[in-house]
């Protein structure tokens, strides 16, 4: 079996959560979802676990984070093309996301971000496959963000 990932979110409405990503074009795995939570297929490989707030705090120790005043995480998808990036963060937008900072066109790779409704920052970018192979450029750090001093 290779590796999968299972991102868990605390979400304060699951049926808005569950909307808001269906409407972005993602599906649901019934067989690993309830009343408390519900499991978003994004790839294969990659699962986004929403939970509500208090069946989330089951799981931990700590305080569960409120992504409307702190990031937690910033949660990096890849998209196959430029417009590719376009097409998924508009559709979240469209669906009551918010930008979460402003559009970086870096040239080889391009980047846009929204915070769902629950504050949790999504970066969609693509990255041309020739420079992916060949690192970043010097002036950019491995991430693709330019380096400032």
């Amino acid at each position: 079996m290779s590796t999968m990932m299972f991102v868990n979110l605390p979400v304060e409405d699951l049926a808005a959560s569950r909307a808001f990503y269906a409407a972005i074009g993602y599906t649901f795995d019934e067989n690993f979802s309830g009343e408390q939570n519900t499991t978003v297929r994004i790839s294969d490989s990659l699962y986004i676990v929403l939970l509500t707030r208090p069946y989330f705090a089951t799981y931990i120790t700590t305080e569960v984070a409120d992504a409307h005043t702190a990031t937690e995480a910033m949660i990096g998808l890849t998209a196959e093309t430029h417009d590719g990036v376009d097409e998924l963060v508009d559709r979240a937008l469209a669906a009551g996301g918010r930008v979460a900072r402003e559009t970086h066109d870096y040239g080889f790779m391009y980047t846009r971000s929204f915070l769902d409704p629950d504050g949790h920052f999504w970066e969609v970018f693509w990255m041309d496959p020739a420079a992916a192979q060949d690192g970043p450029p010097e002036r950019f750090t491995a991430a693709g963000e330019p380096i400032l001093s």
